[in-house]
């Protein structure tokens, strides 16, 4: 079963600094029919006006990582971490038993356009740790990309949860069918463009639930980018 999520369709958070669209209850927004999706727990669409961002604010026992699409996204925290994130970046941070952070837009002249998604760990109190690691455009090509997964394989970024998550980039005739594992479910979120999956087309902001598929066929993409879950087959997170 595919289950699509519309773009139109999420909560909106406007700050004048800040535009946030909500693919699940957060902050302000809630829905009772969308309170995250096994252990993917956040997915916020983030546009932050520039040399504006979020002070700094605590995270403790969960997994976090932002996605920059466009402009750069300046980072640090209380392990004394400070970096710059930019498109093909993936930051990933872990704040077990807590941490301190803050999110600015490097930039004084042009916007930052960035996801920042939330999965449940699959435990608690961990040691923080912080993360990053840039996938170049062409390893994600016409194909999906693991970035994201328990163990670190293929160079891809750990993160405490039986999950994992793959960048894809599709255009024109690129395609691509990728076999998800017996008894799991997939999230999609398409964060650029547009794409068809198992039949149905999907544009930027889209996301789509599948349940009880082993086949996920993309194709026809249009510059569209594209992320998908590998998460275990429970309905809402365990938080």
């Amino acid at each position: 079963m595919l289950e699509i999520r519309p773009a139109a369709a999420r909560g909106l958070a406007n700050f004048g600094w800040l535009y946030s669209q909500h693919s699940f209850s957060f902050g302000s927004y809630y829905d009772p029919q969308h309170m995250g999706f096994s252990d993917l727990l956040v997915i916020n669409d983030d546009r932050v006006r520039q040399g504006r961002g979020f002070d700094t604010h605590p995270h403790r026992d969960m997994e976090i990582f932002s996605y920059v699409l466009e402009g750069a996204l300046e980072h640090k925290d209380s392990m004394g971490t400070g970096s710059v994130i930019r498109p093909g970046d993936v930051q990933m941070m872990s704040a077990g038993t807590g941490i301190r952070h803050s999110e600015y837009n490097a930039s004084r002249e042009e916007p930052v356009h960035f996801l920042q998604i939330w999965i449940v760990p699959n435990r608690k109190g961990v040691t923080p740790r912080y993360q990053q690691q840039h996938f170049a455009a062409a390893e994600k090509r016409g194909k999906l990309r693991l970035i994201i997964s328990p163990d670190g394989a293929e160079g891809s970024l750990s993160v405490h949860q039986d999950a994992r998550v793959y960048a894809g980039l599709f255009d024109g005739a690129e395609q691509q069918r990728f076999e998800l594992p017996a008894d799991r479910f997939a999230y999609i979120q398409v964060v650029r463009g547009a794409l068809t999956v198992n039949g149905q087309r999907l544009s930027a902001g889209d996301g789509a639930r599948l349940r009880n598929v082993r086949e996920i066929d993309f194709s026809a993409g249009e510059d569209a980018e594209v992320l998908l879950f590998d998460l275990r087959p429970n309905e809402l997170p365990l938080y």
